[in-house]
Formats: C-alpha cells, structure tokens, sequence
C-alpha cells in the first residue's frame, strides 16, 4: 500500500498540481473500494464516533484541491484489525475517556513502528486519557510540542504560525504536538484547536469560510505527511 502511495503523493507534491481524472463516485456501504482513505480508530468507551461528516469532507478536500485519488469516505478499523497496516493514516478523536487493550496498544505500536502514523484530534475532554496512553504506548518516547517550522505544517498548505485556531474551548492557543520514533514522526497530536469540527459540513458549526479552509487544509497536511515520511 504505502509504496504506491507514496507515488502518487509525491507527483503532487513535487509538481504542486493535481492529479487528473482520478476522483471517485459517490458514498457506497461497502468498504472503501482504494487504501488510499483515512482510518478512524474505533475504541472504549468513548464518543470516537463523533463529528460524522469531518472525514468524508476531508477526503473530498484532499481529492478536489490537492488531487490525490482518495477514497470518498473513511474506513472503520479497531487497533487488532489484521488490515490496519493497509492505512498510512490512522484518526482518532472523542470527548472523553479513551482506555486501550494491553493487545491494542501492542497493536497499534507495530503499526506506528512499521510505517503508520496516528493523528489524534482532541475533540475536548479526551486529553488526560489520551495522553496515558499515548505514553502506554510509547513508553520511551515523549510527547513534545512542535514547532511551526516543522514540515508537517508546510507539506502542502503552509502554515506560518503552526497550528490553526480553529474552535474555543478552555482559552489559550492551539499545540501541535508529536512522538518521534527513530526520528520519524509517528504521533501528531491536534490539542485545542478541534480540527475535525472544522471539517464538518458548513452548517453543522456555522464556522466562517476561511476558518473550515484552514481546518481542511491543515488536515490535507497531516495526510499527505502521512503518506511521504
């Protein structure tokens, strides 16, 4: 999988145009006809179903502006799904308590270790727990704060600052932050920014125009970092 993505990623990245005559049809019950889709991690107990509409849209965007054949909408997966390595990125997102497995968070270290990479987006509340087992997982490894300068939020949007504001909860700035692993980025943690919302269809938030742009083009970023290291 990871291979044939990264080719086609890097056509557009190299030449800064799309790719053509590649989008796909419309929303289907089946599972995603191409791996080139996002995963969304399925856990306990929390909400990890929330914001519906975040990562159709996303892939849409990622199709429409960047030009990359995506899938129409998301996969469901579990940490021990035997398919997971098909994704080169795994989503998670929630409100609240998230608690792994012992044999998830094996799980979803192989993947992190072999290729994968994780975009944990904190939908508020999720952070105490998230960050238990971020650290379950990677034991060895910090959690650190990214600065704008990192390529994540330059891959193909470029983001001055770092990481957009893109909704209010608690006050204060939005942090990017990572895991490193062998030096590759394998963890980006999306903190009080709430990108997902921004990726919502336009009604559900009422987000301005320019807000749900910067939301969706950061998250073209995060996928398409995804696909190239």
């Amino acid at each position: 999988m990871k291979p044939l993505a990264v080719a086609a990623v890097a056509a557009v990245v190299v030449t800064g145009s799309p790719l053509q005559g590649q989008g796909l049809g419309g929303r289907s019950l089946t599972p995603p006809s191409t791996s080139l889709t996002i995963a969304r991690l399925q856990y306990e107990p929390g909400d990890w179903y929330g914001n519906p509409t975040s990562l159709p849209n996303l892939l849409t965007f990622v199709r429409e502006q960047v030009g990359l054949p995506t899938a129409d909408r998301e996969a469901i997966v579990r940490a021990t799904d035997p398919d997971l390595d098909r994704y080169p990125l795994l989503y998670l997102t929630g409100h609240g308590e998230i608690r792994l497995t012992d044999e998830e968070v094996l799980a979803l270290r192989g993947y992190l270790t072999t290729g994968g990479m994780l975009h944990a987006d904190d939908n508020f509340g999720i952070d105490p727990s998230l960050r238990r087992e971020i650290a379950r997982i990677f034991p060895d490894e910090r959690l650190v704060e990214l600065p704008p300068e990192h390529p994540i939020f330059r891959t193909r949007f470029r983001f001055a600052e770092g990481l957009p504001k893109i909704h209010e909860h608690t006050g204060g700035p939005p942090k990017g932050y990572g895991v490193f692993y062998d030096g590759r980025l394998v963890v980006f943690y999306s903190f009080n920014t709430d990108l997902g919302d921004g990726w919502e269809d336009a009604e559900v938030h009422g987000d301005p125009v320019e807000i749900r742009r910067a939301a969706l083009e950061m998250g073209a970023n995060v996928f398409v970092y995804a696909l190239t290291h």
